[in-house]
């Protein structure tokens, strides 16, 4: 046999040796696709609590519904001893569930369901918040106060204070601009006879002093308003509950029984400092008053 013989049929075996695979490439069954668990991993969830929240913006004196409460999913590594969950908080599926009370041992949240016999959300309902709240934010204890633990004013009402009520009009309320919340003086206007004139033809006129009171004084309602209705701008209102110290209230229901009382509404800006009686201090110059007689101004010294 020739060496050209050779070739052809050695050339000839080699292309019936590659046919053979790319026939049996094309009818052989595919391989199914590995899993994804043995490619990689996937991580696991962040395990959630169920945390009681504020459905909607709650403002002081708010009596809670449970339309004003609902659960928010809240990560388990953010909670705050302060929390109040449902009790149960299962974690990300793929790893072993949780309950309430290994989450209660790893964060001190608050995670009974069931306080005597009473599910966390019920026993908010009727609660009086004392400190606003917005949208989202969790309800905690140190905010509301709970039913049979007192009203409105008992809630609001800073620690040693008192909440008494003196009567107003438009004008003795700076035009009705005065809103629950603001921060007003006490002004007291009344009828004085003055030594010089009860000595002159001028003894039957009147004369008038007015003085500070009280200064930087909380309004904590107008009439039964507890806050300015939405997009009022003012409260005609006939009286005002101020916060005062016992003491001043014994100093402002003097004052209302010898005279008439104004109230002098206190810029946003000006609201800091001492409320109150003004100290001996601060009323050292305010010994002299001035009296506005028949066009003329005079100043007379007031009596202790």
């Amino acid at each position: 046999m020739g060496p050209v013989r050779i070739l052809v049929l050695i050339v000839a075996a080699v292309a019936a040796i590659g046919l053979a695979f790319l026939v049996r490439g094309a009818f052989a069954p595919k391989q199914a696709p590995a899993p994804a668990s043995v490619v990689a991993a996937a991580p696991p969830g962040k395990p959630m609590a169920q945390v009681l929240t504020a459905k909607r913006d709650l403002v002081i004196g708010t009596r809670l519904t449970a339309a004003d409460m609902g659960w928010t999913a809240w990560p388990v590594d953010a909670l705050n001893p302060a929390f109040i969950t449902d009790g149960a908080a299962p974690i990300a599926a793929g790893t072993e569930a949780t309950t309430g009370e290994k989450i209660a041992k790893t964060t001190g949240a608050i995670t009974s369901s069931i306080i005597g016999g009473v599910g966390p959300m019920a026993q908010f309902e009727g609660a009086i918040v004392r400190e606003p709240m917005l949208t989202g934010e969790p309800i905690i204890q140190r905010k509301v106060v709970r039913g049979g633990e007192g009203g409105y004013l008992s809630v609001v009402l800073t620690p040693g204070r008192r909440a008494v009520a003196v009567p107003i009009n438009v004008e003795s309320g700076a035009g009705g601009f005065i809103l629950p919340g603001d921060r007003v003086d006490v002004l007291q206007s009344r009828e004085v006879t003055s030594p010089t004139a009860a000595m002159t033809a001028m003894a039957n006129k009147n004369s008038f002093v007015a003085d500070t009171v009280l200064s930087n004084i909380r309004v904590l309602a107008i009439d039964q308003n507890i806050e300015a209705p939405k997009a009022a701008k003012s409260i005609v209102g006939a009286t005002a509950t101020l916060e005062v110290t016992p003491a001043d209230a014994e100093l402002l229901m003097r004052a209302k029984a010898q005279g008439t009382l104004f109230l002098s509404l206190r810029a946003y800006t000006d609201t800091g400092g001492p409320s109150g009686a003004l100290t001996r201090e601060t009323t050292a110059q305010s010994n002299i008053v001035r009296i506005h007689r028949g066009g003329a101004i005079s100043s007379e010294p007031v009596r202790p």
